[in-house]
């Protein structure tokens, strides 16, 4: 495989060291804004509502099944921080992607003095055009989500389940991000995967590094505007050069 693994995991802490400079910062609030609220949200969701659904999964159950309370209540947990993360992830995405967009042409600006396209794009023409590539991303994940549902039942098959969905998550963590800087400079989301595919260890380092960092508290409320800046500097650096 092409790439640089580790070229790939140090470029989301270029990413968070672009945060702070000037023409950048003003672009990172918002983003940042938008994550820590839908953070809050989620965790108030999630602790108001767990016990409810918790006692209504549990009165379901016969009281000769009671014994497997404790095994429930861990499977139960991981199911619904599962959901609630790939809820707060599409959600954070879909609402933040305009800003994300701008995000990305400052730090593009910054690392190399000029723009990825004209400045003077509404705010309005850059929802539209963001939420469609968001649709894009969306319509590419979802099928293989499912799919790597399916295959997390099957027997057998189930037991290599968690590398797999290991690895695709690193893959779309790595989409999502490097799709603002290439998007801006109008590459086409099928072109994208091929650049990506193309440079494979670095592009899995880097969704890699992104995954384990939405993990961390606190840490994960500055990922989305750390690893947009990551991946511009990224995408600037590897993914321009022919191989």
């Amino acid at each position: 495989m092409q790439g640089n693994f580790f070229a790939g995991v140090r470029h989301l802490l270029v990413g968070f060291k672009l945060l702070g400079k000037p023409g950048i910062r003003a672009f990172v609030l918002i983003p940042l804004g938008i994550n820590a609220l839908l953070f809050m949200v989620s965790v108030y969701v999630l602790s108001h509502y767990f016990g409810i659904w918790m006692g209504q999964l549990l009165g379901w159950l016969p009281n000769w099944l009671s014994f497997i309370e404790s095994i429930l209540w861990i499977l139960f947990a991981i199911l619904v921080l599962v959901v609630v993360a790939f809820t707060f992830t599409i959600l954070a995405n879909f609402i933040a992607a305009p800003f994300n967009g701008f995000l990305a042409e400052a730090v593009e600006r910054h690392l190399t003095g000029r723009v990825a396209h004209s400045s003077e794009r509404s705010l309005m023409a850059e929802i539209g055009r963001s939420l469609a590539r968001e649709w894009l991303k969306m319509r590419y994940y979802l099928p293989r989500l499912l799919a790597l549902v399916v295959l997390s039942f099957i027997p057998v098959v189930n037991s290599v389940s968690p590398l797999l969905w290991a690895l695709f998550s690193m893959w779309m963590m790595a989409l999502q991000y490097l799709d603002y800087p290439m998007d801006n400079n109008a590459i086409e989301f099928a072109e994208m995967r091929k650049l990506l595919a193309a440079r494979r260890l670095t592009t899995m380092g880097y969704g890699g590094s992104v995954l384990i960092a939405t993990m961390v508290p606190v840490v994960n409320w500055f990922v989305m505007p750390s690893a947009v800046a990551g991946a511009t500097a990224l995408w600037l650096k590897d993914y321009q050069k022919p191989l």
